[in-house]
């Protein structure tokens, strides 16, 4: 059995969570199970009424309850929703080693090192601990040096006019 890969979809542009969202399509199309776990989009989000009527093939999680941004909330609700987080954090883990699914897209995870919600050292072991029969897509704004080792592919989605 080949090795699946480790995808990120990183920088400043729009279009990182269509691209995740996309491959996520794809693989659903060829009778793959995916699964969607979406972080620092509040519980709100954004509206994927379409993805979630997909399911089982493409199921979507959400762990956090406040509609705001978490930078916006106060300090009680931070730490409400930081554990929230640490939560789907704990799930994704879950996922990756056990191969629950065929693909997992990890939405907006990477920002959780911006927000020093998860250490470097948290982010490897969530990346170490894959299957090899599951693929992984990540995404965020920034993608820290000392994950390259972990993946396979970095796409830098920039905006150049607009």
């Amino acid at each position: 059995m080949d090795r699946e890969m480790i995808t990120v979809y990183c920088g400043a542009g729009k279009g990182k969570t269509a691209a995740a969202l996309g491959q996520g399509l794809m693989a659903a199309n060829s009778g793959k199970s995916v699964i969607v776990i979406q972080f620092l989009k509040g519980c709100q989000g954004e509206n994927l009424e379409l993805v979630q009527r997909l399911e089982p093939e493409m199921k979507v999680f959400r762990f956090e309850k406040f509609s705001a941004n978490y930078n916006d909330l106060g300090v009680q609700e931070q730490a409400e929703e930081s554990a929230n987080i640490k939560n789907a954090f704990g799930f994704a883990k879950k996922v990756l080693a056990t191969g629950e699914c065929d693909l997992l897209i990890l939405d907006e995870i990477l920002g959780l090192l911006d927000l020093n919600l998860v250490s470097i050292e948290e982010m490897k072991s969530l990346l170490a601990v894959k299957e090899d029969s599951v693929g992984l897509v990540v995404t965020g704004i920034h993608m820290k040096e000392e994950l390259f080792p972990y993946v396979d592919q970095v796409h830098e989605i920039e905006t150049r006019k607009g």
